[in-house]
């Protein structure tokens, strides 16, 4: 065998031989290549999918950063809102997308959920994505219309005990913050209230503020205009403390409900195999604009906490999301409905 193979090696006609050290030229020529691709990074315009309808916190968020990014990059930044089948039709087209840093999502909650409630996605969560930069998070605060006859946690449930399935909770879809939360209240109060999904929750708000439905466990960012106004009525909040634009209001385990926490955080995703150099440029251009003082001091005065940093952790905190969220869907058997 191997004589066979030797004599094959010397019998290489001149051609033969020219192309195969070529072909070894441009395998070492491969990272030259890829570093010249970097360099010349962007060089047309980047847009960023929006997987929800516009007005919501995560259009809000990505219109924000990207405005940043065309400035300092200095190539448009087109937002592009493809919403529904809670953020997967979105999210599919990233990951048809080409990996060249050309296309990236603003991704949220739902993208660590999607999975666990839904097995036959058309991409695969953790495969078919790089995360670039774990953004932000947002508390949740739990609204009504002003009419219903509840001002707080306790009086709700109750109002709930005596109207089984009469109160319903509306969400942007399901496996988002919003559906999260009104699933583990649920769970933890023991009422029975109906789900609404909408494609988003700017829907979603625009039939609270018309009394459609009995109440959103919406972002803090964008309903707390509409609380300020004396459109919502607000009884409290998701995270572990109180937030500092309503500090009235209770978190929900002060209200009775042990071990209620949810927030809506909010990541900005690739197709999997962007060139590194490509996803540290864009990290790096995502870490700048959330610490942007005209930026990161006007949405944190509107509640969003900004985070920042690697997309290793940004990786990892994806990761984390999802085997916790996989634990609470088990022990509740909440239902993607």
């Amino acid at each position: 065998m191997n004589n066979r193979i030797s004599r094959r090696a010397r019998g290489l006609t001149a051609p033969a031989a020219l192309l195969a050290i070529l072909a070894l030229s441009a395998t070492a020529l491969m990272p030259v290549a890829a570093l010249a691709q970097a360099a010349k990074f962007p060089s047309k315009p980047i847009r960023i999918i929006v997987p929800v309808p516009p007005g919501g916190g995560v259009d809000l968020l990505a219109r924000s950063i990207g405005g940043k990014m065309s400035e300092r990059l200095g190539v448009p930044v087109l937002i592009e809102n493809r919403p529904g089948a809670s953020a997967a039709i979105g999210t599919e087209a990233l990951a048809k997308s080409a990996p060249d840093g050309y296309t990236i999502m603003m991704g949220y909650t739902v993208h660590a959920t999607n999975a666990l409630f839904n097995p036959r996605l058309p991409y695969d969560t953790l495969k078919d994505f790089q995360p670039i930069a774990y953004v932000c998070y947002i508390p949740l605060v739990l609204v009504t219309p002003p009419a219903l006859a509840a001002n707080s946690v306790k009086e709700l449930i109750a109002l709930a005990k005596a109207k089984p399935g009469g109160l319903s909770y509306a969400s942007g879809g399901a496996g988002a913050g919003a559906h999260l939360s009104g699933e583990l209240f649920r769970f933890l109060a023991g009422v029975d209230v109906t789900h609404v999904p909408y494609k988003g929750n700017g829907p979603a708000i625009t039939d609270l503020l018309g009394g459609q439905v009995s109440m959103l466990f919406d972002t803090i960012t964008t309903s707390i205009p509409h609380i300020r106004a004396g459109k919502m009525k607000a009884l409290a909040v998701t995270g572990t403390r109180r937030s500092s634009l309503t500090p009235e209001l209770p978190t929900m385990i002060e209200s009775g409900l042990p071990e209620f926490e949810v927030v809506g955080w909010y990541m900005m995703l690739a197709p999997a195999g962007i060139p590194r150099d490509i996803l540290n440029i864009l990290n790096t251009e995502i870490n700048v604009a959330i610490k942007d003082p005209a930026i990161g001091a006007k949405l944190a005065s509107q509640g969003v906490e900004w985070e920042g940093g690697t997309p290793e952790r940004a990786d990892a905190f994806l990761r984390a999301e999802m085997t916790r969220w996989g634990r609470i869907i088990k022990a509740t058997g909440m239902k993607a409905d």
